[in-house]
């Protein structure tokens, strides 16, 4: 049996690549849209994926199922366990319009194989109501036990799958509670697997979709039943383990709930990667004035872009946190984008955006072509950096707010003394409630998602100024001034 896990970085998300050597057939679980990579996998490998399963309807990327549906001679291995409004919409269409998708519908117990691999699902709901975990038995090898169980959103390093999404994210007042108490019941089954069997999960540190995850990418059924703290919770009683998995969890990516949406009802068929054009100096120009189009600014150095910045710009910088930061402040999928980028990261941010729905890359500017355009003349935006000190000083004054844009979770564990909070990954969502006559002293923990937050509050027409400080080292210094 070959197996390989494939790893978005960015989404901290696992993909899953299991073949038979002996017939060169493959499965491939839980992808992501952008499928040209999977196939070079595969063909590096000398297999064929002939088999596309997911253990879930996801809320952090679009999944490639149809994707690979459209392209490739697949059959598609899908949930039907679950309420009937959420189901995958987009498979049952396919069935009854045109029959062009080839679906086998899984539930409970049910058995199929990829070569000589065997797959056993397990209905785990909890995460979602519809949740499949999938054993591996490697019949090929002379096995007639599973090596391993794909766990997707159920069971993490280190944690499970948070069971609030369907309400905090999706908007399905009063569904979090059955939820974990859902997933109450499949951790009691969990607990009964054998200990010798791996645990591969579909993410790793980083990830929304829990909130302790472990970096390390698999581990065992034994290791979690013994370490997992959400596990241990479990074994406690059902009321414990429900406090325990709902409190603390960070408000979701805003994007969470589209992602949602649209992997039910059918996600856009991609094709090819957008190709975003070039743009000159002129071209930058013309579209810092085109009010129907975005421009993102993805350098590194926040300081660099808060001190001189296209009017306007949002803030992206390219690290781990791009995906986050677009999906959280970006509400309408469709609006044209332009980056401020270096060429060499243009596909690299391409396939970060399209893995979240956002297709309408049209162009890039290199940062150099940014630097012509000041040089040039163009419009310059700025917004002061301060420090901690700088802000108690300044919040003297009637017409300024501390606004702490942590994590809830984070803010109640210690916060500056009268500051509002707004997590920045629901700011669209949080922004008409804050104050428009006031300057907002921006802070976080280090500065990072203080900057992002305080160029999408310029964006909104606010006067604001960006805390670029660590907030631990101003709570040690001023404990009076922080409240919990």
């Amino acid at each position: 049996m070959l197996f390989r896990q494939m790893y978005d970085e960015k989404l901290s998300q696992y993909a899953y690549l299991i073949g038979c050597q002996q017939t060169g057939e493959a499965l491939l679980l839980d992808p992501e849209r952008d499928i040209d990579r999977y196939l070079a996998r595969a063909q590096a490998e000398g297999i064929e994926i002939v088999a596309v399963a997911e253990t879930h309807i996801h809320a952090d990327f679009l999944s490639g199922a149809r994707e690979f549906a459209e392209h490739v001679d697949v059959t598609l291995y899908l949930s039907d366990e679950g309420p009937e409004d959420w189901k995958y919409e987009w498979a049952r269409q396919s069935e009854t319009q045109n029959g062009d998708y080839d679906v086998e519908w899984l539930r409970e117990g049910d058995l199929f194989r990829v070569g000589n691999v065997e797959i056993e699902t397990l209905h785990t709901p909890g995460h979602t109501p519809e949740h499949l975990s999938f054993l591996v038995t490697d019949r090929g090898g002379g096995a007639d036990e599973p090596m391993g169980i794909a766990t997707g959103d159920f069971v993490f390093a280190g944690d499970l799958g948070r069971p609030d999404l369907l309400e905090s994210a999706a908007g399905v007042e009063g569904a979090q509670t059955p939820a974990a108490r859902a997933l109450y019941r499949s951790a009691q089954r969990f607990l009964e697997l054998p200990n010798h069997l791996q645990v591969w999960p579909g993410h790793g540190a980083g990830s929304a979709c829990g909130k302790a995850l472990g970096a390390v990418p698999q581990s065992t059924v034994g290791y979690e039943k013994q370490f997992n703290p959400m596990i241990g919770a479990a074994r406690e009683g059902e009321d414990t383990f429900i406090d325990a998995i709902l409190s603390g969890q960070p408000e979701p990516q805003m994007y969470f709930a589209r992602m949602k949406r649209a992997n039910r009802t059918g996600p856009p068929v991609l094709g090819e990667l957008p190709a975003p054009d070039e743009l000159t100096v002129q071209q930058l120009k013309d579209v810092a004035r085109d009010e129907e189009s975005l421009l993102i600014d993805t350098r590194r150095d926040r300081s660099a872009f808060l001190d001189r910045h296209v009017p306007g710009a949002l803030y992206a910088p390219m690290n781990n946190t791009f995906n986050t930061v677009v999906g959280s402040l970006v509400e309408d999928a469709a609006t044209p984008i332009t980056l401020i980028i270096d060429e060499e990261d243009v596909e690299e941010a391409v396939r970060d955006l399209v893995r979240i729905g956002y297709d309408a890359i049209e162009g890039f500017a290199e940062i150099e072509t940014l630097r012509r355009y000041f040089r040039e003349g163009g419009e310059r935006g700025t917004i002061d950096e301060i420090s901690f000190d700088d802000a108690g000083a300044l919040r003297q004054q009637d017409d300024t707010e501390v606004l702490d844009v942590r994590y809830r979770s984070e803010y109640e564990e210690g916060h500056v003394e009268g500051a509002l909070n707004a997590s920045y990954t629901r700011l669209p969502e949080y922004e008409a409630d804050l104050p428009t006559d006031t300057t907002l002293l921006v802070h976080c923990q280090s500065g990072a998602r203080a900057a992002v937050a305080a160029a999408y509050l310029r964006r909104t027409g606010r006067e604001v100024a960006h805390i670029n400080d660590h907030f631990d080292n101003h709570a040690a210094a001023h404990a009076d001034t922080i409240a919990a």
